[in-house]
Order: C-alpha cells, then sequence, then structure tokens
C-alpha cells in the first residue's frame, strides 16, 4: 500500500512537472508587476467615484508610480471625461414585465502629458454584464447586480492599468 502511494505521489509530481514545462516551453508566464513608463500621475476622478477609489488603491500597491494632487507635477494626466452605469431592458416577460437586462459600465478618459499635450484621442472602455430576473427574485437580483457592477470596476481599473502601461508620455507625438 505504501509503495503504490509513493509511485502516485511520483506520477503526480511528473504530471506537475511536465505540464510546467509545457507551459515555460510556449512562452507562457506569468503576470508579473505593472511596469509604467512615468513616474507622477494626475488622475481627476471625481470624489465620489468608487471606481476612483479602487483605481488609486491599485496604483498605489503596484509601488512604482506616484499619484500627485496637481497636474503640475505629473509626467502623465489622465483626465475623466464620464463615468457611467447604465441599464438596459433587453428582454421581456409573457406578461410585459422586463425580465432581462444588460447592465453596463461606460468609461471615457483622455491622456496628456506635463506640458498638457494631449496623448491621442480620447477613450473609452465599455463593459457589458446580462442578467434576468423574475418577480420571486427581485432582491436577490438587485444584490447579483451590485456584485455585478463591483466586479466590472474591478476589471475597468484592471484595463485602465494595462492601457496606462502602454503609455510613453516622452514618446508621444506633439
Amino acid at each position: 500500500m505504501q509503495a503504490r502511494r509513493t509511485s502516485l505521489l511520483v506520477l503526480g509530481s511528473g504530471l506537475i512537472v511536465g505540464l510546467g514545462s509545457g507551459l515555460a516551453g510556449c512562452g507562457f508566464k506569468l503576470r508579473g508587476a505593472t511596469e509604467f513608463k512615468f513616474t507622477k500621475l494626475f488622475v481627476d476622478f471625481p470624489t465620489t467615484s468608487a471606481t476612483g477609489g479602487e483605481f488609486r488603491r491599485t496604483i498605489r500597491s503596484a509601488g512604482n508610480v506616484e499619484l500627485v494632487d496637481k497636474p503640475e507635477q505629473a509626467d502623465l494626466i489622465m483626465n475623466v471625461l464620464n463615468e457611467l452605469r447604465e441599464r438596459e431592458i433587453t428582454g421581456f416577460s409573457s406578461t410585459g414585465r422586463p425580465r432581462e437586462y444588460q447592465l453596463r459600465l461606460r468609461f471615457i478618459y483622455a491622456l496628456r502629458d506635463a506640458q498638457r499635450n494631449p496623448i491621442g484621442e480620447a477613450a473609452q472602455i465599455l463593459l457589458r454584464r446580462d442578467i434576468t430576473t423574475t418577480d420571486a427574485q427581485i432582491a436577490a437580483k438587485q444584490q447579483e447586480e451590485v456584485l455585478l457592477y463591483r466586479e466590472m470596476q474591478s476589471d475597468l481599473v484592471q484595463q485602465l492599468l494595462r492601457r496606462l502601461a502602454a503609455v510613453d508620455p516622452k514618446a508621444a507625438p506633439r
């Protein structure tokens, strides 16, 4: 019995090593810390923005970018042009009541360099999630909607960080 466990353990560890080698051979690697080409960032999220709070926490935890209070101190300026949560009815029940919704989180921003020159055009991130409901599930679906918006907000922050990592304010065309 002991020999059988040992052989299963050896076989299992061999499979793990084999899978790890296969992934390493194809170029796969875990995403490390985000590297930015600037050191000081100014963002003008509204003070009540939950997305702004999460973005600030996430960028501070990255450790290699300082959030500054004034645009004059920044290498890169991000202006938030619009942050909008939308809810659209996409389907009705046989009695004519709303049954399916599409939740959207629309975020539009523009980037400028230290001299306040625009870097590219204004950009948009649009996230969508579908949700279905019945009359008996109203309270649970309201909680699900809150959770979906929170998940979209986290996804938005991660997409925004990846986009900012690709920006080099010093190399922007004038």
